[in-house]
């Protein structure tokens, strides 16, 4: 009869009853810098995709090139006395009034380009803090587009007043123009403004272009076919008072022929504003609510 096999000695984690696989887990510590994340990284990364897809080359590049283009003809072709009672920044307004698609453009693209390619997926995972991201957003349209039209502005009402400042153009207060420049300037960033909260609302980049177009064109042709019939003529007449070229005319000061027809700036600005604030605050509701 042979002898039993001695068994060998328990381990202390075997007697306790615990297994290698439940030993407590070593806390990991990255050598990176890990900052907590906060807006100025949602602008950054914002920027970096704006600065980075060609939409964004080809919109901006087709605003400057409007305004300063057509503003820098009607400067060649017009005389000092073509300028007496109208500011320096007019040539310039002629550009924008075309112009502004391309702001408006930009706008929905910021927000619906993701959508269509799926890229929003990515950027709520990586910054899950949707309302932080639509204000990044916000932030970069505005600024990039308020820079790109007032620069372009300003560098045709300057070259206006250099080559007509003469007797023959009248006295002009040239500080004051420029205000009036910077402020249309603000109203067609506000534009772009509306156009991204239409497109995080809407989330298809032909569906929101769409939209802002109506919202730009329409008024002003519609206004004047309900102007036709006596019925319709309240509704039309304030169609045509108020609507984003009539707006710009008087942000930009040029004379009117009827001085009570059009309503003062702050009125547009005000109207803009209430617009443009519903639809930001519907596009946060959108956006923190519904599924990408």
């Amino acid at each position: 009869m042979t002898a039993p096999t001695p068994q060998p000695a328990r381990t202390a984690a075997a007697s306790s009853g615990a297994t290698p696989s439940a030993a407590a887990p070593v806390a990991y510590t990255s050598p990176l810098p890990t900052p907590r994340p906060h807006l100025g990284h949602a602008i950054a990364s914002e920027w970096t995709k704006m600065a980075s897809v060609r939409s964004t080359v080809l919109t901006l590049g087709s605003l400057v090139l409007l305004v300063v283009g057509i503003g820098l003809a009607a400067v060649s072709q017009t005389s000092g006395e073509n300028f007496r009672g109208t500011p320096y920044t007019a040539p310039a307004l002629f550009g924008l009034l075309v112009g502004q698609l391309a702001v408006m453009v930009l706008g929905v693209l910021t927000m619906t380009s993701e959508h269509g390619t799926g890229l929003i997926r990515t950027t709520f995972t990586a910054a899950p803090d949707r309302h932080r991201v639509l204000t990044a957003k916000y932030l970069v349209v505005a600024g990039v587009s308020f820079v790109a039209i007032a620069a372009s502005v300003t560098f045709v009402a300057l070259a206006g007043a250099i080559v007509h400042h003469r007797p023959d153009a009248g006295p002009h207060d040239i500080p004051r123009e420029l205000l009036g420049g910077l402020a249309g300037s603000f109203y067609v960033t506000l534009l772009g403004v509306l156009a991204l909260a239409v497109g995080a609302l809407v989330r298809h980049s032909a569906g929101g272009i769409a939209v802002m177009i109506g919202v730009v064109t329409v008024p002003p042709f519609t206004g004047g076919m309900l102007s036709m019939w006596e019925a319709t003529q309240p509704v039309g007449s304030a169609l045509i008072r108020y609507n984003s070229p009539v707006a710009l005319m008087q942000l930009f000061g040029l004379p009117d022929a009827d001085t009570g027809s059009i309503p003062p700036a702050w009125v547009h600005f005000a109207l803009l504003f209430l617009v443009t604030g519903a639809a930001v605050a519907g596009s946060y509701l959108a956006v923190g609510r519904r599924d990408v």
